[in-house]
């Protein structure tokens, strides 16, 4: 080791044919995020596809709100609202196929039900009632996540095992701006980039991780840039323009379907609501900066431009505020009853083969519910 070495001064110089493994130029996301509604490119938009977002961003904004209340009629524990950010719950549930996968975070249950499984199952964790609530299998949707950013690495392995064993499915997991700061993120998109697994990586920046602004989360000019480090490409949208948000989520889905790798999206939107009914959102952040965000609701930007291709009328407006009432009324209905909850289901689906120790605890919990049976009756 030389002097300057040891002075810990030294800086290797690479050699002369050292080159970038990849050019960097086209994996930087846009200067702005992309837009699609009131611009040109609104005239290509599929009249169908907007139909059927229009549909369901009216259908979850009142399970936002039908959900919301819940909470304080005390049917549910805790609801994390997705008010102002139904374009990209929506947008990741209608951009994938049967086959594909969805990884939510806590606050997605509104495309968990959008991918199609029953609103009341989709609420069952937050309940506090029983395991996940629905069956991942069966609808390709992977538990609600309240840690972190756990789900994304779940994601990247489920879809690099898909590849392995030559099936053609993609993984789209979501996760907050507050989740990029965990060392999950990194490990997820670090492994997707080197495997080059069928990975979309959807980032709602809604503003704030609870009471956390985005700038005291990076120092990153936008954190779609953050893909350009692990080797993707990143893309950044406008999060409340539904179009948008579908286009260019297809478009990563496709790339991803086709062996083109990962993709970090970065959806720029907001929480309208407060983090969950249990947070005082006035004490971070005022009134105003609330109001103007409401007026680049995603359900207004949607209504204007289909009104003026004459795709929209009032009618159809009233139909699908029906449809959504509807679905409000049996959601309200089921969820005012309660749950017949059995306490040995505890045990169910721990583990595929139970261990000896929750054998013990099984037989225990079963002894004292037949004590107190036994108890009762006498």
């Amino acid at each position: 080791m030389t002097v300057m070495e040891q002075r810990g001064t030294y800086r290797p110089t690479p050699p002369p044919a050292w080159q970038p493994r990849t050019d960097p130029a086209p994996l930087l996301p846009d200067a702005e995020p992309y837009r699609v509604l009131g611009t040109d490119a609104a005239a290509q938009a599929d009249p169908e596809l907007l139909r059927r977002l229009y549909a369901q961003l009216v259908r979850g904004r009142r399970y936002n709100v039908q959900a919301t209340a819940l909470t304080k009629q005390g049917r549910l524990a805790v609801y994390p609202s997705s008010t102002g950010q139904e374009a990209c719950e929506v947008a990741a549930a209608l951009v994938l196929e049967e086959r594909d996968w969805l990884f939510p975070s806590y606050r997605d249950t509104l495309a968990v039900v959008a991918r199609g499984v029953d609103p009341v199952e989709a609420l069952t964790l937050l309940r506090g009632d029983w395991h996940t609530g629905y069956d991942p299998y069966e609808h390709r949707v992977a538990p609600l996540c309240t840690p972190l950013a756990t789900q994304l690495p779940h994601a990247v392995g489920l879809a690099h095992a898909a590849r392995l064993k030559g099936d053609d499915v993609v993984a789209l997991a979501m996760v907050g701006d507050g989740g990029t700061s965990e060392g999950d993120f990194h490990e997820a998109l670090n492994f997707a980039a080197v495997w080059q697994a069928p990975v979309v990586f959807l980032v709602q920046n809604n503003g704030f991780a609870i009471s956390v602004p985005l700038a005291k989360q990076t120092a990153a000019p936008s954190l779609a840039h953050k893909a350009v480090g692990y080797g993707m490409p990143g893309r950044l949208v406008d999060g409340n323009d539904a179009a948008a948000v579908h286009e260019v989520l297809a478009d990563a889905v496709r790339r991803a379907r086709e062996g083109g790798g990962p993709t970090l999206v970065e959806a720029v939107t907001y929480r309208i609501d407060a983090h969950t009914n249990a947070d005082d959102a006035t004490r971070y952040r005022g009134d105003a900066e609330v109001e103007t965000w409401r007026e680049h609701d995603p359900i207004q930007l949607l209504e204007r431009e289909m009104t003026a291709r004459g795709l929209l009328d009032e009618a159809a407006r009233q139909s699908a505020r029906d449809a959504a009432e509807v679905m409000a009324a049996d959601l309200r209905t089921r969820m005012n009853q309660d749950p017949a909850l059995d306490p040995m289901d505890l045990f169910s689906h721990v583990y595929a083969e139970p261990t000896p120790q929750l054998r013990e605890q099984q037989a225990l919990l079963r002894a004292e519910l037949e004590a107190e049976q036994e108890g009762a009756h006498r």
